[in-house]
């Protein structure tokens, strides 16, 4: 029989065949208790698996019982999302854990449909989920999860997010008509963000992701010196163009000392819809390429499909309308990474701490 130690080493060293990640690295909290011949392991991980956490068990005891020639074995695994560390003093937002900044270089590489997509993802994998549209020029979350409500002041004071697909969601596009152009100059724009992010009733949110307008701007400055972000994720195409802008929004991030957690490649490859042949029309490997050259992952790969774009301009995201399909699964997986390499930031201890006040008597 192997000793406690080792049998905690075998744990850590599985690896999330969905998340690439092993548990040790995503510093997930094991316990291992052996009692004569039975061997029972106790697993929590710092990020969502409810979609497929049958499967995750199955394949952590089946590596044991290999390890130990034993088949006394149980594995139990369960999960909980923490708050992760933030950009240095910066206060946190009410009831929200972890805010995830999806940014682009430029626009038009599919930012918006990918962070919609990601945050139905994470929801699917049992978190508590929201979404901020931080793009006040062109809103395009509520077409996308397809809702025109007005949100609603219970108090007076806070407005209440608007529900779609269980995602909680906040857009300027929900207080305008949907053809109002936002004709306003920079500090509007900047005064307008902090109001829906601080002045929204976010309720129990594991995370918040916002959707950002393409960019190195006002709304990215106001973000790294006055919103807590946890991590960011950097979308972009393999194009060259689109990736020379997608260097200078990573490197923003860097110099404001947010983490990037990635790079998503989106419109990787086209497949015919009516012959099957692939071809890499806007380049191959670019996102691959820039993620080795800043020291980041490059997260998944995202086909250019028609299915995708009409299931977003129909109101139905592709993670919703096909969540089993390919490219509902590779939004899933890509969400899976996410959620893991963020685990293995620091935790935000902030809270723990209550306020000293010195006082001259």
């Amino acid at each position: 029989m192997l000793s406690q130690p080792q049998i905690e080493q075998i744990v850590n060293d599985y690896q999330d065949p969905s998340a690439l990640m092993t548990f040790g690295d995503s510093k997930a909290r094991v316990v291992v208790k052996i009692e004569g011949n039975s061997v029972n392991v106790a697993v929590t991980l710092g990020y969502p698996v409810q979609g497929y956490i049958a499967s995750l068990q199955a394949g952590l005891l089946a590596e044991l019982k290999q390890q130990t020639q034993s088949d006394d074995v149980t594995v139990v695994i369960e999960w909980k999302v923490t708050k992760h560390k933030v950009q240095q003093g910066i206060k946190g937002v009410a009831s929200v854990k972890n805010i995830i900044a999806v940014a682009s270089g430029k626009g038009g590489v599919g930012k918006s449909t990918t962070s919609v997509n990601l945050a139905l993802a994470l929801a699917a994998d049992g978190a508590k989920v929201g979404i901020l549209d931080a793009d006040i020029y062109g809103p395009s979350q509520p077409r996308m999860l397809g809702t025109s409500q007005r949100p609603e002041s219970i108090d007076g004071k806070r407005i209440e997010p608007i529900v779609s697909y269980g995602l909680q969601c906040m857009s300027i596009g929900f207080l305008i008509d949907e053809e109002e152009p936002m004709i306003w100059r920079g500090p509007m724009v900047t005064q307008a963000l902090e109001q829906m992010l601080n002045d929204t009733n976010w309720t129990g949110l594991d995370y918040l992701v916002i959707d950002l307008p393409p960019g190195t701007g006002d709304i990215q400055l106001t973000l790294s010196q006055k919103v807590p972000v946890s991590g960011a994720v950097i979308v972009t195409t393999p194009q060259d163009i689109a990736l020379l802008d997608a260097r200078k929004a990573l490197k923003m991030f860097e110099k404001v000392n947010v983490s990037v957690m990635g790079v998503i490649e989106n419109m990787s490859t086209h497949i015919c819809s009516s012959c099957g042949h692939e071809e890499h029309i806007f380049g191959a490997g670019g996102g691959e390429k820039m993620a080795k050259q800043y020291g980041v992952d490059l997260l998944g790969e995202l086909p250019l499909d028609i299915k995708i774009r009409e299931d977003a301009d129909g109101g139905h995201p592709t993670v919703v309308n096909d969540p089993d399909g390919s490219i509902g699964m590779a939004y899933r997986t890509i969400a899976r990474r996410l959620a893991a390499r963020l685990a293995k930031q620091g935790k935000d201890y902030t809270s723990s701490f209550p306020n000293i006040v010195i006082k001259n008597d």
